[in-house]
């Protein structure tokens, strides 16, 4: 594929209209970059498809021009996977129009959404008909269905209901040769050979483009029970994890564990915060019990839970939430945190999962090797602890400047990584491969795995068409 853009733009436009599609580049801007700002490319066209139709005769001429595409759902990915690369020779196609609900089914607990459906309001349409989409991220406000698709995207209740992955039961995808694969089955059993949409699910737009899908539902939960404890160590977080699962059993729905540093940055940064408990613990579990009854059983089953916590030594405070406002106002603080690292400079991140078991020895292993690397650096390590997926964040010392911290981004990360490899941990639990850990693929996949991958691109992508030189 030529490096130089030699398809007519016009014929592009003209399948979208005018009106849908992005020509000047400082109109393009929002398209070419990503919220952590670490990726900033080019791009010939923006165009805006508005239906299945349009994304197909975009790749059909793409594929006959031999003209790369890069999809793009809400553009909240945190790999680069969604931002082209810098030469401008790349168009992107933006989902964001591609945003109806098709159809809800209540008795059948699906939903069929068109790509470009904002998270968020995929979790209103089901609570709408009295109903939950379980799927749960920080940027649920604006990230896009076809995009958790894409990336596999994890969040909160992956405990309870997985990833994306077994939230999606049937997809329509748009093929690099403009075909369409309807594949919008709301089928719960369907064992008719090789299961094609599960390619597509965190093949980060390089194997075609997802325009709708049918997403399980489940039953609303009736009753929630939210707390924030207060735990002295790691080794009591897994102690506790494990005592919880084994009570509480499916009704334990959210178990996150936040490092004070963490809590500390929200509380100075945030609005309308103040710390969860009166006393300060090193570790804290937001833990959440989800029940189908309205009876005050998940309140009761936290309390017992929390009192044989304290009596075995496990915990050293808690607050279980007396209304939805406090249950909130907990949610908030680990909503928040991500966010608010960036007024504390520059930050290092790893998206890593490890063995639930080993989560404490990795956090011990890996602040050790950071801070021997960097003097004065700040580990910020919080996450689903209940899924082993640890986000790894290390804040620049507070006597550092910014940019002289970023020059370790690539020894700090082999390190952590080396010793997530060593513990039989992956390098990306939930954010995806995209442009930021394609060249660290090799690490994880053997040999053979990555000429497999190779074998199916090639075969859905003849001419490398589909978000060229990402993940692959």
């Amino acid at each position: 594929m030529s490096d130089v853009l030699t398809a007519p733009l016009d014929a592009f436009v003209d399948i979208v209209g005018e009106s849908n599609a992005v020509r000047e580049h400082a109109d393009m801007a929002p398209f070419l970059t990503e919220w952590r700002d670490r990726y900033h490319g080019r791009a010939a066209l923006v165009l805006k498809p508005g239906s299945t139709a349009e994304v197909a005769a975009i790749l059909r001429l793409a594929n006959e021009t031999g003209t790369p595409i890069v999809p793009q759902g809400g553009n909240t990915g945190l790999v680069g996977g969604q931002v082209p690369f810098e030469k401008g020779n790349e168009i992107v196609v933006s989902l964001a129009r591609m945003n109806r609900v098709r159809e809800v089914d209540p008795a059948g607990y699906t939903m069929t959404v068109e790509a470009g459906v904002i998270l968020e309001q995929a979790q209103n349409e089901a609570e709408a008909h009295d109903r939950l989409f379980p799927l749960s991220l920080a940027a649920q406000g604006s990230c896009q269905v076809g995009g958790n698709i894409s990336t596999n995207a994890g969040g909160t209740a992956v405990l309870a209901y997985g990833n994306t992955r077994e939230l999606v039961l049937g997809l329509e995808v748009v093929m690099a040769d403009g075909r369409v694969l309807d594949g919008l089955r709301a089928l719960r059993k369907d064992n008719t050979g090789y299961d094609l949409k599960d390619l597509f699910i965190g093949a980060e737009g390089t194997l075609g483009i997802v325009t709708a899908a049918v997403l399980k539902l489940f039953p609303k939960p009736a009753e929630r029970a939210t707390a924030m404890i207060g735990v002295a160590d790691l080794n009591r977080v897994a102690t506790f994890f494990s005592m919880v699962r084994n009570r509480a059993g499916t009704n334990l729905t959210t178990f996150e564990a936040i490092c004070r540093r963490g809590i500390e940055f929200v509380l100075d940064h945030g609005d309308n915060v103040r710390d969860p408990i009166g006393s300060k613990s090193a570790w804290y579990v937001l833990m959440e019990l989800s029940g189908q009854r309205d009876t005050g059983e998940m309140t009761t089953l936290a309390e017992a839970v929390l009192e044989e916590a304290f009596s075995e030594d496990l915990i050293e405070d808690a607050t279980l939430a007396q209304s939805i406002g406090q249950a909130r106002d907990l949610w908030r603080l680990r909503e928040l945190l991500p966010e608010l690292q960036g007024p504390e400079g520059g930050s290092i991140k790893h998206d890593v999962s490890v063995p639930v078991a080993r989560i404490p020895e990795f956090i011990e292993r890996a602040n050790a090797r950071v801070c021997a690397m960097i003097d004065g650096a700040r580990p910020v390590p919080f996450g689903h602890f209940g899924d082993g997926n640890i986000h790894y964040n290390i804040s620049q010392p507070k006597d550092m400047d910014k940019a002289t911290f970023l020059t370790h981004w690539d020894a700090v990360i082999e390190a952590v990584h080396e010793i997530v490899l060593e513990l039989g941990g992956s390098i990306s639990a939930e954010h995806g491969i995209g442009r930021m850990k394609r060249d660290l693929l090799s690490e994880m996949k053997s040999p053979l795995e990555l000429e497999l991958m190779r074998h199916i691109k090639t075969g859905f992508d003849p001419k490398g068409i589909l978000n060229p030189g990402k993940v692959l």
